[in-house]
């Protein structure tokens, strides 16, 4: 499903942040962020290595030109390192109930920066740039039922919690948030 008639990331620019479409030579920092046992714990454990994390690169870019969403890439301004992505997707889950074909909210950031407001902010730009976008009229979250940060960001954002859902056998939390009215 389409999402807009973008086949690109387009430039977002926040307070401390650059977010952007994904270069090549970001593989260095994604594949160090995908690496890190405290970013992936609420992934699934699973660490990537470099092939791994240049093929999720890919997709994340990939999905603009068959969504017309897809993920940012998250630079720092004050000193140009990715720090993190963040985006809208469909990844067409195999979970119940399904969430296919809405647009779901993602991000991962680097250590680094937990704590420090980032994902907030560059949540912030990703969901403005939706509403004053998109045609949804409500975005979708999984987030692991362990992973309080990213629980209490949801809350923040405005997304609002809905019975827990079930994803590759494992419980999961699922959120929605309405789109604002204009």
């Amino acid at each position: 499903m389409r999402f807009s008639p973008l086949t690109s990331a387009p430039v977002l620019e926040t307070e401390r942040l650059l977010l952007r479409g994904f270069r090549e030579d970001d593989l260095d920092d994604h594949a160090a962020m995908l690496s890190d046992p405290i970013v992936m714990q609420h992934f699934g454990g699973h660490l990537f290595g470099r092939e791994d994390s240049w093929r999720r690169l890919l997709g994340g870019v990939g999905l603009w030109q068959l969504q017309g969403t897809g993920l940012f890439a998250v630079e720092r301004k004050s000193d140009g390192k990715l720090v993190g992505h963040a985006g809208l997707f469909d990844y067409h889950r195999e979970m119940s109930p399904s969430i296919e074909g809405k647009p779901e909210l993602g991000y991962i950031f680097a250590a680094e920066v937990h704590g420090q407001g980032i994902a907030r902010e560059a949540c912030d730009a990703v969901l403005d740039w939706a509403d004053s976008t998109l045609d949804a009229d409500e975005i979708v979250a999984i987030i692991s039922p362990a992973n309080q940060p990213s629980i209490k960001l949801a809350q923040r954002l405005g997304f609002e919690r809905q019975p827990d859902g079930t994803y590759r056998g494992e419980s999961t939390t699922l959120w929605r948030r309405k789109r604002p009215q204009r």
